[in-house]
């Protein structure tokens, strides 16, 4: 099983908890980077840049951000050499950022999916693998190109 980073803020804590325990019902080994209990004045980039940080160190295979709408640690994770956070709130999208992207982060939106769906999403992410195909390694390629060197 996978070694996984969560946080969450305010918006996304309550998802975040069920996320975890739902990580490891199924096995995995659950880093939780906070927020570790409900703070209303808290900031999302403290705990996506965290979570991030774990990635992108390899202390984390794999990273979950929950906030209110998922954007915001969505921008703040992909500030971070060696994340690749993509905000998806469908199975399609989690699997496939995984399969094509090389995507090592999920970040999701409490005030937008429930937790039906969250865990699906959530299995569809964890379950997916980098396809290693020329076409995608190409592309990945010129991503970390680009995150190395700062340009196209």
């Amino acid at each position: 099983m996978a070694k996984i980073a969560i946080g969450a803020d305010h918006a996304g804590f309550d998802l975040k908890q069920e996320i975890g325990r739902l990580l490891e019902s199924g096995g995995h080994q659950v880093t939780d980077h906070g927020a570790h209990e409900y703070d209303a004045l808290d900031d999302y980039p403290d705990f996506a840049l965290a979570v991030a940080r774990a990635v992108a160190d390899g202390e984390a295979e794999r990273g979950i951000i929950v906030c209110g709408s998922g954007v915001g640690a969505s921008v703040a994770a992909n500030k971070v050499r060696g994340a690749r956070a993509g905000l998806c709130h469908d199975t399609y999208s989690a699997h496939q950022g995984v399969e094509h992207d090389a995507m090592n982060m999920l970040c999701l939106g409490a005030r937008i999916v429930g937790i039906a769906l969250a865990g699906e999403i959530v299995q569809s992410f964890i379950s997916a693998a980098f396809s290693g195909e020329e076409r995608h390694q190409r592309r990945l390629a010129k991503v970390l190109h680009a995150e190395r060197d700062g340009s196209e």
